[in-house]
């Protein structure tokens, strides 16, 4: 057990400038271009989900499961008070969930704790995984879990390290898309039952405050993530 957890908070070495910029780079086009962000938007997804179900938690609403599909949307399935703070909170955190996530990785990989990091991510999987109420958000999460397991027990440091910074740009570029897709939802009439329109009913603020908030949060954890990982 000392031996393990002498592994886990192990510090690697700072990556090269270069590593950090074209890491970067490459977490931009995936949010950027259509095609691979089809693809891996489900993770964003993942970890919007778990922020509603962790906050439910925190809260002590009674959390009873959450279900991912294949159009990469998803909903935590909760119980309790209909209005009041443990509702508000567990709306909100949804889209704070992965710039959030993403600001802490960054923290983390500033620390040198890679390992510690991607540890992490595959206890947060199989904490999800256990919640899971439909066989596609099974799947996925099956999927994800044993991708990071591999990289655990297969993949060099290096790699592992170059894995885990292109996902912290990930999950912090990752963050804005879908506050945008949003609001485009949102001034069609498509998104009357989303994040912020339930806020918006909850509180007595506007929809499009809590949007503007969401990317506030999102382009701020950014900011501070990149000055976190500043490879100059």
């Amino acid at each position: 057990m000392d031996t393990f957890w002498a592994h886990l908070i192990k510090v690697q070495p700072d990556p090269d400038p270069w590593v950090v910029v074209v890491s970067a780079l490459v977490a931009l086009v995936i949010v950027g271009f259509r095609m691979p962000w089809q693809v891996s938007r489900g993770l964003i997804t993942i970890a919007h989900e778990g922020g509603h179900a962790l906050m439910a938690l925190l809260t002590r609403r009674k959390l009873e499961g959450i279900r991912l599909h294949s159009d990469t949307s998803g909903v935590t399935l909760t119980r309790g008070r209909p209005t009041g703070p443990g509702m508000v909170l567990t709306a909100l955190a949804g889209y704070l969930a992965p710039p959030l996530l993403g600001l802490g990785a960054a923290w983390l990989t500033e620390q040198g704790r890679i390992t510690l990091l991607i540890w992490g991510v595959l206890l947060l999987l199989v904490c999800m995984l256990l919640l899971i109420r439909n066989l596609y958000g099974a799947l996925i999460l099956l999927v994800t879990g044993g991708a990071v397991f591999a990289l655990i027990m297969y993949a060099p440091a290096d790699i592992q390290q170059v894995v885990a910074l292109v996902a912290v740009w990930f999950l912090l570029f990752g963050g804005i898309r879908p506050i945008f897709e949003l609001q485009y939802k949102r001034r069609r009439r498509q998104a009357r039952d989303s994040d912020a329109d339930q806020l918006a009913r909850l509180t007595f603020l506007p929809g499009g405050f809590y949007v503007f908030f969401f990317l506030l949060v999102s382009l701020t954890s950014v900011v501070f993530g990149a000055y976190l990982m500043n490879p100059l």
